[in-house]
């Protein structure tokens, strides 16, 4: 279809179905939520990106700096407009914390540079708390911490329950949320470059199948973010579980109970959008590609659906891949895999729907062999997977383009109305006496 008749057929359809209602607003640079949609400067706004996880601890090293602009550069020449990276690493090797309050000055220094240098190259970051694994810390250091200073905790999920953790939790969400970027000079919590928060990387807590834990989790710290933040976005890095509050949901899940609720957990009011991650690969590691495909297929129609019409938020595809590690991979199948998650978006994005993007695991550059954990994508290296990526990354941005035209012509249409109205009234003042 030419761009074009695309115009055409996306104007006709919003303006039938209503999905778009422009409004005028200043230009900050943050990135809003208004029903289903993402905005940036009043203007529809869709996420084609990537996760790096390991920017921060990279750029720690100044002189490995270069790798980390490498990966801006090459995913901006290829159209992606989204990082989502770690604002943690808790305890162990070269941590940004050391213990509960306690930093790491050039371990900060490498997230300031990572800041900036997403800043320059025109990418929005997502920034996450915490991980749910051991890797980096993750919840298991916050319990150990805990436990090392007197307190008893029997399981790694206490980290959800218990009040002592919860405040070293909330103490690093404050550090990181008021840091002054050494950089830039502007705090975290102020800079337009980041377009949202995690809560923590695919929080799980198996300890409670019920879901109350985290559900009572993710209330109380949104509520926290948003007291001290309200520029930024937030979400709570789910996998997209469904839970007990849609029972005749959970027979999609792949047979995985880990306490989460995907419908309950993002109704939370300080949750902005909600995130699904989709790895057939590993949750269906017995089946077929053929089998593996479907459920990918249903995963993310669901998903979108209910964040549609029973969240009325939009979702964020925040995590999607399939390694070279596996039986039988072919390049073939992982593109095939990658075009299936783009046209979900691109289809739900073109009539006005939730899908708001997708973030591929994960970006390397070159020189970064021992980072490969068979996911990986090297966009300077060519392959047929950069292209399907970056023919992703134009696509999107031509509905984009399409949607600030209507707006231009939205606002044409108030200014000629705004110079009818002042012509009419001069004209019918013109002549009469002012005043006494």
């Amino acid at each position: 279809m030419t761009h074009l008749a695309l115009a055409l057929l996306l104007v006709i359809t919003l303006i039938h179905q209503g999905c778009f209602h422009f409004h005028v607003e200043a230009g900050d640079g943050f990135i809003r939520t208004r029903g289903v949609h993402f905005l940036l400067n009043g203007s529809p706004y869709y996420a084609n990106g990537f996760n790096a996880y390991w920017l921060m601890y990279t750029a720690s090293d100044p002189s490995q700096r270069p790798k980390v602009s490498a990966a801006f550069r090459e995913a901006a020449s290829h159209g992606l407009t989204v990082a989502r990276t770690w604002a943690f690493s808790d305890g162990g090797y070269r941590p940004l914390q050391y213990s509960p309050g306690s930093y790491n000055e050039q371990m900060f220094k490498g997230l300031d540079f990572v800041i900036a240098e997403a800043r320059s190259y025109g990418i929005k970051l997502i920034l996450s708390f915490a991980n749910n694994y051991d890797s980096f810390g993750g919840k298991q250091q916050y319990v150990n911490w805990a436990r090392s200073r007197g307190q008893y905790l029997s399981s790694d999920d206490d980290f959800f329950r218990h009040p002592v953790v919860k405040g070293y939790f909330k103490n690093h969400i404050k550090t990181v949320l008021y840091r002054y970027n050494s950089f830039t000079g502007i705090r975290y919590k102020d800079d337009p470059t980041i377009m949202a928060w995690e809560l923590m990387n695919e929080p799980r807590c198996t300890s409670d199948p019920s879901g109350r834990t985290i559900q009572a989790w993710i209330t109380e710290m949104a509520s926290f973010v948003k007291t001290i933040d309200r520029n930024h976005l937030l979400e709570a890095g789910l996998e997209g579980f469904y839970g007990p509050s849609t029972p005749q949901r959970n027979s999609l899940n792949p047979g995985l109970k880990i306490g989460t609720d995907f419908v309950a957990n993002n109704r939370v009011p300080g949750i902005d959008f909600a995130t699904v991650h989709a790895y057939p690969d590993q949750w269906l590691s017995s089946s077929n590609d053929q089998n593996q495909l479907s459920f990918l297929n249903n995963w993310l129609d669901t998903h979108i659906q209910d964040a549609q019409n029973i969240l009325r938020k939009p979702i964020l595809i925040a995590e999607f891949g399939k390694s070279w590690k596996d039986p039988g991979f072919s390049t073939y199948q992982r593109d095939l895999l990658f075009n299936t998650v783009y046209y979900k978006i691109y289809s739900s994005a073109k009539r006005g729907g939730a899908a708001a993007g997708g973030l591929f695991w994960q970006l390397l550059t070159e020189g970064m062999d021992n980072f490969r954990d068979g996911y990986e994508i090297i966009l300077g290296q060519p392959s047929s997977t950069a292209n399907v990526i970056a023919q992703q990354a134009h696509k999107l941005y031509q509905i984009r383009k399409i949607f600030s035209r209507m707006r231009n012509v939205e606002r044409w249409k108030r200014a000629r109305a705004a110079r009818a109205r002042r012509d009419h009234w001069q004209g019918g003042n013109r002549g009469k006496r002012v005043g006494n």
